[in-house]
């Protein structure tokens, strides 16, 4: 993956994961939140101890990603938090923990059609290694509050699982990926049955009961049309027949597409 491709898919990672985030905070606070990424690649300075949290996804997308809160923006949300009825955030983050789970919940449904079931564990970090993580900066913005920032930091492991096209590849794309001749090695041992076609006739019924020894099929090939090569009832090679010690044979003359191919599809 070229680092352009890494930043696209990163930040549309981020982009999905912060209209779920803004839903889930304005559902629990009661009040509209909106998260913005920013187009700026570095995050904004913040004043006293921000509150951070780890998701760790399990699945086909595995790998952590942090989200890092504005002391400030945690305090406006426990006060819109608890004018609701609900516990106070407090120093342990519980409530926003909460509010997380339930943003990266319905996350995790959009990402089921590129990765399958993902699963995700969040608990707040009190002292994380983010120096070497992709940052994304993102703006959090309430009803009755300024902007104040929020960062993302995603490690390397969620980056190299993540694919370029992220919620946009299709499935004729998807199988037309290149295969992994590395699992192909794993059968290059394997014994195929391998046939050749020298034509095809349709017949009714009748004239087939009606076969005995001596009947000549007429085949819709012409004596000097190539044979074909099938595997597995695909068409791989076209030739002419040839005598090998007394058997026959196919001297090939055409590879129809690359035969790697057929064991990837």
């Amino acid at each position: 993956m070229t680092n352009y491709d890494r930043q696209t898919a990163t930040r549309r990672f981020a982009q999905g994961f912060t209209e779920a985030l803004a839903g889930s905070l304005t559902g629990a606070a009661g009040q509209p939140w909106k998260l913005t990424v920013l187009e700026n690649t570095e995050p904004s300075a913040q004043s006293g101890s921000p509150i951070v949290f780890r998701l760790a996804l399990e699945g086909l997308l595995r790998g952590e990603f942090f989200l890092e809160f504005h002391h400030e923006l945690v305090k406006l949300l426990a006060s819109a938090i608890r004018n609701l009825g609900a516990q106070p955030i407090g120093d342990d983050g519980q409530t926003l923990r909460s509010v997380l789970s339930s943003a990266m919940n319905m996350f995790s449904s959009s990402l089921v059609a590129d990765y399958g079931t993902v699963t995700c564990k969040v608990e707040q970090v009190l002292s994380p290694a983010l120096k070497g993580m992709f940052a994304i900066p993102l703006a959090a913005e309430g009803p009755d509050s300024p902007s104040m920032p929020v960062t993302c930091y995603l490690n390397g492991k969620l980056i190299e699982s993540l694919s370029p096209n992220l919620g946009t590849k299709t499935s004729t794309e998807a199988e037309a990926a290149p295969f992994d001749p590395v699992n192909l090695n794993l059968v290059l041992d394997v014994e195929l049955s391998m046939s050749l076609r020298f034509g095809v006739r349709q017949l009714p019924l009748r004239e087939v009961l009606e076969l005995a020894s001596g009947s000549v099929v007429e085949l819709d090939r012409q004596v000097d049309d190539p044979v074909e090569l099938l595997l597995d009832g695909r068409v791989i090679a076209r030739g002419e027949a040839v005598i090998v010690d007394g058997n026959y044979g196919l001297r090939v003359t055409e590879i129809t597409e690359p035969i790697a191919s057929n064991f990837v599809r």
